[in-house]
């Protein structure tokens, strides 16, 4: 664990969070959670003592058992409600080697082809120089990886 607080919010920075602590880390394999997350997997935290520190997130029944909440001005994926301690994206955090994954849930629906991934090439984008040049000149509009007074800033264009 960190002395650090665990903060974590949303790509645009419309929605911020703070919890407590951790509880339990996954790799969901289900459908909805593939669906939900855009991915291959919704990876997951058991999130004690969530407060929301700027909005709140909108909500989608997944289910009869199970809300999902996202930004609902970037898309982001924030929470998997199920009536407990409430679960958040890993990748929300704003640090998430806070909290590596444990253990895999529903492999049923595990994609035939994820146990391959790691093997896969990797493309440097300093092996392409229209690649590179494309990467240089990215300039993002996505919220650091921490907490801000404001969002975005004044200015911003």
């Amino acid at each position: 664990m960190t002395d650090q607080p665990i903060t974590g919010g949303c790509q645009c920075g419309a929605v911020r969070y703070r919890i407590d602590s951790f509880g339990r880390a996954t790799i969901c394999h289900c459908r909805m959670c593939q669906k939900a997350f855009g991915g291959f997997f919704g990876p997951l935290v058991t999130a004690r003592g969530l407060k929301w520190t700027r909005g709140e997130p909108a909500m989608y029944a997944s289910s009869n058992k199970v809300s999902r909440g996202f930004c609902s001005k970037c898309g982001t994926p924030l929470t998997y409600d199920w009536g407990g301690d409430p679960e958040i994206s890993l990748g929300s955090l704003d640090n998430p080697e806070l909290a590596p994954p444990g253990e895999q849930v529903n492999i049923a629906d595990r994609l035939s082809f994820h146990d391959q991934i790691s093997n896969l090439p990797v493309r440097n984008p300093a092996d392409n120089k229209k690649v590179a040049a494309f990467m240089a000149e990215i300039v993002g509009n996505q919220h650091p990886d921490h907490d801000t007074d404001a969002w975005p800033p004044k200015d911003a264009t």
